[in-house]
């Protein structure tokens, strides 16, 4: 009997009902160059019950297709990830695609830097009337988040290491274990938070992913469905809980446990306060924890505003403070005077261009 090499890569696609976009994922994957004979794909369906399974099957035997009933994405990554023989994983959601150096590229870098525990890089966001905008850090990064220093550049960067855009060693992922599976979205946060805790991460400059908005999208909901909204505060919420347990066991220090968690903790109760209500000090609470973290750049007028903002947020009931403005966000004049007078901040890490799609 003759030993078979084991792949470099593992290719690991998590796929729901796809039928749109699986084929474009897939071609991506098939095409990328990188030799064949060091790369496995992997496609978990996820209990699909449209054509994706046929679209799937169209590509092997170069593609293995693994079915399961539906329990959503943690689910998915629990049943691909003890399957996978490469000595790293790459991961992509079914409805997004990778640009040609992709795996070459993350490949080169890991070799380079055997530390090196997860890379992730900058990504193209194809909006739903074709324009693309690009969000790149505007320098490489490696850093741990295990101090709190670390947990500060993590939690402002970390969406750089989601889904399709992170890739482990299979020894690491080995150490993290099963995802908690309440994580039907966010499973992808709870790998890459820990996989940064526990041994250092490198974001690259390179946009290597095309990451695709669509009406049927689990965590960028693009509207306000009560049913949506309510299984992704219920996946935060747990991705929180989950999250702070395994870094103190993990040994993770109290402050640096707070500074990976608030943020999450904290758009999760934004969520709840929008669609079940509470109290005005909850609202002024989640509302600073949240410009604390992700504006902390921001100029003194926007500063100025924000604590307008919250002073009226403290005397109304948050169901009728986050309706009023979800009603502000969606006037035409008031968008143009924001834009205008006082933008969003942006943030000075990142560099982001909007252009029409080709």
């Amino acid at each position: 009997m003759h030993n078979v090499a084991k792949p470099t890569i593992t290719v690991l696609i998590d796929t729901y009902n796809h039928e749109r976009f699986i084929e474009e994922a897939l071609v991506s994957v098939v095409e990328q160059d990188f030799s064949p004979a060091d790369m496995e794909i992997l496609v978990v369906d996820d209990g699909s019950i449209d054509r994706t399974p046929e679209i799937v099957r169209k590509f092997g035997p170069r593609v293995r297709l693994i079915r399961k009933k539906n329990g959503g994405q943690a689910s998915a990554f629990n049943a691909g990830v003890p399957e996978a023989q490469g000595e790293i994983v790459a991961f992509l959601d079914g409805d997004d695609w990778w640009a040609r150096n992709k795996l070459s590229r993350v490949a080169e870098v890991m070799s380079a830097d055997p530390a090196l525990g997860i890379v992730g890089h900058g990504i193209v966001i194809v909006h739903r009337d074709g324009r693309e905008q690009l969000e790149t850090l505007r320098e490489p990064l490696r850093f741990q988040a295990n101090r709190l220093e670390g947990a500060r550049l993590f939690r402002v960067r970390g969406s750089l290491l989601g889904t399709s855009r992170m890739t482990i060693r299979a020894s690491l992922l080995g150490r993290i274990g099963p995802v908690p599976e309440a994580l039907a979205v966010e499973a992808d946060e709870y790998l890459f938070t820990l996989a940064s805790v526990l041994e250092p991460a490198q974001i690259l400059p390179d946009a290597l992913t095309f990451y695709r908005l669509h009406d049927a999208n689990a965590f960028l909901l693009s509207g306000s469905d009560p049913a949506k909204m309510r299984a992704k505060q219920a996946a935060l919420a747990a991705l929180a809980r989950d999250l702070e347990k395994q870094l103190r066991a993990h040994g993770t220090t109290e402050g640096t446990v707070r500074a990976l968690v608030e943020i999450i903790q904290a758009d999760a109760d934004q969520i709840r306060l929008t669609i079940d209500g509470g109290w005005p000090w909850e609202t002024v609470k989640t509302e600073w924890t949240i410009h604390r973290v992700r504006n902390a750049a921001a100029p003194l007028s926007y500063k100025a505003f924000k604590c307008v903002i919250l002073a009226a947020a403290s005397m109304t009931p948050p169901k009728i403070f986050y309706g009023a403005q979800r009603k502000l966000a969606q006037n035409e004049l008031y968008r143009r005077v924001r834009e205008r007078w006082l933008p969003v901040p942006k943030m000075p890490h990142l560099k982001s261009d909007l252009q029409a799609g080709s």
